[in-house]
């Protein structure tokens, strides 16, 4: 018998080491560096008016193919000429996690659905990942919760063969509690999908007031560590992470403690993104950066920085940043 063990911690164990650092490699890998992309630039507002041209949309993926090294995007809905960005990803090879919008209107909300269906099935390649809705608790409480449930449902019927998730913050994932718990929706979803904002927890939030630009890759991290020990076995992306450009200077102070950490610019914005995505590659785990283009319609959502979350302009000539 000794002689057996002494076998398997001799001969099996740097098998076993070897197995262990392959499964890693893989991991890091199979890592995606993606960008939001949303074509409601200028002053395109997807509330009223016209929507984004096939037109701009191709110019947009072309700037930041040329201009960036994301070969990854992740897009916010299916419908109203947005579909487009499927087929103009798939022609300069951008791997595409698309979220199937959905809001109050249930009688949207059922066409986004079909249409994602369609486009999942139509672009298998190109669409790697899907998800129901953006923030739905967020934005409503739990008011929607069925709505989620009926698109993942609706997703597994129509036999769609990519991973299906919903994406909201860290805090909704954790189920509104520290420490974390796990929600309703994780034994629904394949992988989860969590936006992680230290700027906004530094305006916000009553447990982490003050997260300065170089403590927040440390802040995302430790925030998916949170949930990957909470949801066990599943896939944590980083779906939404970033800092405003500008305006230079520009910071707000925490609604409780009247702390003032966060500091717009985009030296800021830079050391946010370059050492978020180093950390993450360490760790072989994914991330999108928020955003590919700055929105000019945002301020009316979120106050002076709104416009200022892209790493490209929102207007012509479009240049990116080089991070």
């Amino acid at each position: 018998m000794k002689q057996l063990l002494l076998f398997l911690v001799v001969f099996m164990a740097p098998a076993i080491c070897q197995s262990a650092t392959a499964r890693e490699k893989t991991t890091k890998a199979d890592a995606l560096q993606c960008a939001a992309f949303s074509p409601y630039v200028g002053k395109i507002n997807p509330d009223y008016g016209p929507h984004p041209s096939k037109e701009l949309i191709d110019e947009l993926l072309d700037t930041l193919v040329k201009q960036t090294s994301f070969r990854c995007i992740m897009t916010y809905g299916v419908m109203n000429g947005l579909e487009h960005t499927f087929a103009a990803a798939e022609a300069r090879h951008l791997k595409v996690i698309a979220i199937i919008w959905l809001d109050k209107d249930i009688a949207v909300n059922s066409r986004s659905i079909s249409a994602g269906i369609v486009a999942a099935k139509a672009y298998p390649k190109t669409i790697i990942k899907l998800s129901c809705g953006s923030e739905v608790r967020t934005r409503h409480d739990y008011a929607f919760d069925g709505e989620i449930s009926r698109c993942i449902n609706a997703l597994h019927e129509a036999g769609v063969s990519q991973p299906i998730t919903t994406i909201d913050t860290w805090w909704e994932w954790c189920n509104r509690t520290t420490p974390c718990h796990q929600t309703n929706f994780g034994t629904q979803v394949d992988w989860i999908g969590t936006n992680v904002f230290p700027w906004w927890e530094n305006k916000h939030s009553g447990l982490f007031p003050c997260t300065p630009a170089n403590k927040a890759a440390d802040f995302h991290i430790a925030r998916l560590e949170d949930i990957r020990r909470t949801y066990p076995g599943k896939e944590v992306i980083l779906t939404e992470f970033g800092w405003p450009n500008g305006p230079e200077g520009g910071t707000e102070a925490n609604k409780r403690t009247q702390q003032q950490c966060s500091v717009a610019g985009p030296k800021n914005q830079a050391l946010v993104v370059k050492s978020t995505f180093k950390k993450l590659a360490e760790k072989g785990w994914s991330g999108v950066v928020f955003e590919a283009f700055s929105e000019s319609w945002k301020p009316s959502n979120e106050g002076d920085v709104g416009s200022f979350w892209g790493i490209c302009r929102g207007q012509p000539p479009y240049t990116c940043s080089h991070f």
